[in-house]
């Protein structure tokens, strides 16, 4: 199993243990990036990926990388603390070059086979938020199942987390790294995602941007065919 970590920050506190905690349970093979160490651009709003191609994205080769583990993971465990009840300015950053990914417009065919978990921390309050900041991505991909793991560590690093509060978080790590291993190879794409995608189908059919529906013929999805039962 290939299991791909995406950090939301250079440093190594809290989320980022908990994160390899959780990637260490799940076994196999573990890549990492950190934002915004690995890629730190922003988004220029040119459309490019939009009208034409991801290619003609600026900054489509120094994401490249990133991209090209995304598409061989089986499980993205995306990991971000909570700055200001969201998650960091890297991550959102980087999530926002991949809005043509979304189903609304070009989705990647394999992520309707993955699994994911939203890794969050706060000293605080606010993990509810910045989860949600990247499972939105995560089920407009075409996730096929994924978690969310968010903690209110009461701590500023890792070393001053209490011993009770990391118990019941490695309780948990242990718990999703279980469920993961089990769907390994047989994850099924839910009801929600399903219905998602077929409005999104029938919008295509009628035709709204023309780089869109053209990706969409040439994947057969306008016909019988599914992200979710390809090979």
């Amino acid at each position: 199993m290939k299991t791909l970590i995406i950090h939301g920050q250079n440093h190594q506190g809290s989320t980022c243990h908990i994160a390899r905690e959780l990637a260490e349970k799940i076994g196999g093979e573990v890549t990492e990036f950190f934002l915004p160490r690995d890629f730190g651009s922003f988004c220029l709003g040119c459309m490019m990926c939009f009208k034409e191609s991801e290619a003609k994205c600026p900054h489509y080769e120094s994401l490249a990388p990133i991209t090209r583990a995304l598409n061989a993971a089986d499980v993205i465990i995306l990991a971000s603390p909570v700055y200001v009840y969201h998650v960091t300015g890297a991550m959102k950053a980087f999530l926002d070059h991949y809005g043509y990914r979304w189903m609304v417009h070009c989705p990647e065919p394999s992520m309707f086979r993955k699994q994911a978990v939203c890794v969050a921390t706060a000293a605080g309050a606010g993990v509810k938020s910045t989860i949600k900041d990247m499972a939105d991505s995560l089920f407009f991909w075409g996730i096929a199942k994924q978690y969310s793991l968010g903690f209110a560590v009461a701590a500023i690093n890792w070393d001053s987390v209490s011993e009770k509060k990391k118990h019941r978080i490695a309780a948990k790590t242990t718990a999703v790294a279980e469920r993961i291993k089990r769907r390994h190879g047989r994850v099924h794409v839910g009801l929600k995602t399903k219905a998602f995608f077929m409005l999104m189908r029938f919008l295509q059919k009628h035709g709204w941007n023309e780089h869109d529906v053209r990706y969409w013929k040439a994947q057969g999805w306008d016909g019988k065919a599914r992200p979710w039962k390809q090979a």
